[in-house]
């Protein structure tokens, strides 16, 4: 997958008539602002799977590795997606310092709690963009949302459902490695204009 190829076009997003761009409705400036911090939120997670997926390269685990770089691109489509809606509707992207994620777990189970709770933030963030744009009388926002709003419930189903395989099947001996095995199956598939990263059949959901 090419970095620049995600940030190319539009997203899916239709393209505003040169002609008429300057009888269109910017975004509002408190939805852009928060917009913006989203993209910054959506390219730390791929930061943070990035380490996630080195940590479990480090304890050979290659499936849980494929796994949480996997996860990371489907979040470089994510911070695509609001990097395309903002420049669609006039807008400036203001891209800011990207923090430092963690670089050590305790286990793989420890690191799938830590996706899960980072997951839970995420629809917090989602959900604070939602009630904003709902206030801000955005209907066009809240309509680009609602993708989101779905995903995040696929996402933090996914990362807990690997969490209940790990306690059900332990953090060593043949179950850890058949987990591995199911995670390795996971494939990032380019979603189609205005669609999303999807797994491969028979791999976890993204």
């Amino acid at each position: 997958m090419e970095f620049c190829g995600l940030f190319a076009g539009n997203g899916g997003i239709p393209a505003i008539p040169l002609l008429h761009k300057e009888l269109w409705l910017m975004i509002k400036e408190k939805v852009r602002e928060a917009i913006n911090a989203q993209i910054n939120a959506e390219l730390y997670s791929s930061y943070l799977y990035l380490s996630m997926s080195a940590y479990c390269e480090s304890i050979n685990l290659r499936g849980f590795a494929n796994w949480m770089k996997v996860q990371a691109q489907e979040e470089l489509v994510h911070a695509a997606k609001f990097f395309a809606y903002v420049n669609t509707r006039g807008g400036r992207v203001l891209l800011r310092e990207i923090a430092g994620p963690p670089t050590e777990w305790k286990s793989p189970l420890d690191a799938f709690k830590h996706v899960l709770e980072h997951e839970i933030k995420v629809t917090g963030l989602i959900n604070d963009l939602v009630k904003l744009a709902v206030n801000e009388n955005d209907p066009a926002t809240q309509t680009f949302l609602q993708w989101f709003v779905n995903e995040q419930v696929e996402e933090e189903e996914s990362a807990n459902d690997a969490i209940q395989k790990l306690k059900l099947a332990g953090e060593t001996g043949p179950g850890l490695f058949m987990i591995d095995r199911e995670l390795a199956t996971r494939v990032f598939v380019m979603p189609p204009a205005g669609g999303a990263g999807a797994a491969a059949p028979n791999a976890p959901a993204p």
